[in-house]
């Protein structure tokens, strides 16, 4: 029996979630510990597209793109621990709860988004996560969010 996915590179993370450039906002994934929690790595740089008009002389990361960073890390995570790869996978938001900002993310900045299912199994359609995102151990985000799985074949429920 092999041992599960606990990190997934750039390579494997678009072979689980359909997101390319500029929309892909995750760069790899750590610590996969199953259906329960992973760890996404951002690296802010400053040639992202959003950088140009939010804001000019001073670029700060959206906090839509933070929680959109914290789902693809979601998404990622279950999608592994499911053997998603090359599946054609996507994910919806159906919520975004308890969503707080506490901190600007600059270009220079790696984000690291922690993230723990609150509920969902293999083979459900609708899961809860919360995520917490932070830079240098400062919390920038927080959020709760639930999202659809539409998984094909026999996942599908």
């Amino acid at each position: 029996m092999s041992e599960p996915t606990k990190t997934a590179d750039i390579h494997m993370i678009q072979r689980i979630i359909p997101h390319r450039y500029p929309f892909l906002l995750v760069d790899k994934v750590i610590d996969i510990n199953g259906f329960s929690s992973a760890r996404g790595i951002k690296n802010v740089t400053m040639n992202e597209p959003h950088f140009q008009g939010h804001f000019p002389g001073k670029p700060i990361m959206p906090g839509v793109t933070i929680v959109e960073a914290m789902a693809q890390t979601a998404a990622v995570m279950v999608g592994t621990a499911l053997g998603m790869q090359d599946r054609e996978m996507l994910v919806y938001f159906m919520a975004i709860d308890k969503c707080k900002f506490r901190r600007m993310v600059i270009p220079g900045d790696v984000l690291e988004l922690n993230l723990t299912t609150l509920r969902g199994k293999p083979g459900a359609k609708v899961w809860k996560f919360s995520g917490v995102a932070e830079v240098e151990g400062d919390m920038a985000a927080e959020a709760e969010f639930t999202a659809m799985m539409d998984l094909p074949g026999e996942y599908r429920r």
